[in-house]
């Protein structure tokens, strides 16, 4: 055990060490349509640069590429492409009359892949209005039933959930072409993607929209407060409203920081990372003491602590700890000790029971926000 104690806090400091780094670069899953999507054979391709687009996607495609990489203070980490094919229409008789039937696009094979990998948003260029609400439930239960803490950036779907951006412009003007809602989603995951874990998605340029809707003071509120994210021209430049998502129904122990783009993210960034690092470092690798508990939770509180200096935690705001009600309950369930006997023992004699291969832990973190708005009174 001597050789081995080191290992998972020097890999938890490792992991708080490259959160900057790994959260200013997250991952896009996009998928795209094609006439005949069996000629991509290296589907899903990794896309790093413009230099690996692959060849022989329709111009359409390319570009949903390009607008993706754009970014925004850095470039997304990489891109999964994955090419299907395009909705088939066909003519059938329907009950002695010529009808055409439209087959609509397969996304269950892309889904089934997603599953097995580490990505962040994920975006659907030519998703079809009925097809939208289909996909935001998936990200649900990715995140809810799977506990893969993935999301998805769609056109005008009001999701009510953390896991959805729901982006809502309509008038979208480059100086080259004009896009749909649909059509532009790819760039708004660029630049949530791109967007360093330390700022927002807040005010974020898009310096080649030439053209976009416009709306008052009050009807931007408005739909902000809907949780819709959306870009506006200020006079000067088009730039982002607010870095929100879709969640607006508020609820005890999820409130209104689970609203915020960036709160969710670093949030998503911390459940990954302490997943992964204790699966890989410490499952089945350490005999359940409680001294080994006790190395849990000090290579977790040093992950905090890395990430309190990098600027994502507030610091001194951060903590782990043994979860004694939630071992209580258990140490009860199990027959090990009864509702008296527990009362009866203090808090270290309950931290230091048997709790077969179960650890009970809990944590309470504070992420720093970004600033989105400032109040000055001047008084004179």
């Amino acid at each position: 055990m001597a050789n081995g104690l080191p290992s998972i806090i020097v890999a938890f400091k490792e992991k708080g060490i490259t959160a900057i780094k790994r959260s200013q670069r997250g991952i896009v899953a996009l998928v795209l349509e094609e006439n005949n999507a069996a000629q991509f054979t290296g589907s899903p391709y990794t896309v790093y640069t413009t230099t690996d687009v692959p060849e022989g996607l329709s111009d359409f495609n390319k570009k949903q590429i390009e607008l993706c990489l754009m970014g925004y203070q850095t470039a997304p980490k990489k891109v999964f492409v994955y090419v299907i094919n395009k909705p088939t229409t066909t003519t059938k008789e329907v009950e002695g009359v010529q009808q055409e039937v439209t087959t609509p696009a397969d996304y269950n094979p892309v889904l089934l892949d997603l599953e097995n990998r580490r990505w962040d948003y994920l975006v659907i260029p030519e998703i079809k209005d009925s097809e939208t609400t289909t996909i935001a439930t998936w990200i649900k239960g990715m995140r809810t039933t799977k506990d893969k803490m993935v999301k998805a950036v769609l056109p005008h779907e009001a999701a009510d959930a953390e896991g959805v951006v729901n982006f809502t412009n309509d008038l979208i003007k480059t100086k080259a072409a004009e896009f749909t809602t649909a059509e532009y989603c790819s760039r708004i995951a660029g630049i949530i993607t791109g967007t360093p874990m330390t700022i927002a998605s807040t005010f974020a340029p898009l310096p080649e929209v030439i053209e976009c809707d416009k709306w008052t003071k009050e009807e931007m509120d408005n739909k902000v407060a809907r949780g819709e994210l959306f870009f506006f021209n200020d006079g000067e430049k088009v730039k982002i409203a607010r870095g929100v998502n879709s969640f607006v129904t508020t609820i005890q122990d999820k409130g209104e920081s689970f609203q915020k783009v960036k709160i969710v993210d670093a949030m998503d960034m911390i459940h990954d990372d302490i997943k992964k690092t204790a699966e890989d470092n410490y499952l089945g690798k350490y005999a359940n003491s409680y001294n080994n508990k006790c190395l849990l939770i000090t290579a977790i509180q040093g992950y905090f602590d890395q990430l309190e200096l990098d600027g994502i935690l507030d610091p001194g705001k951060n903590s782990v700890e043994i979860d004694v009600e939630q071992q209580k309950v258990y140490l009860e369930s199990t027959g090990q000790f009864t509702k008296d006997e527990l009362e009866s023992m203090d808090e270290l004699e309950i931290k230091k029971a048997n709790t077969k291969d179960k650890v009970f832990l809990k944590a309470n973190i504070k992420i720093l926000d970004a600033i989105e708005e400032i109040k000055l009174g001047i008084t004179i």
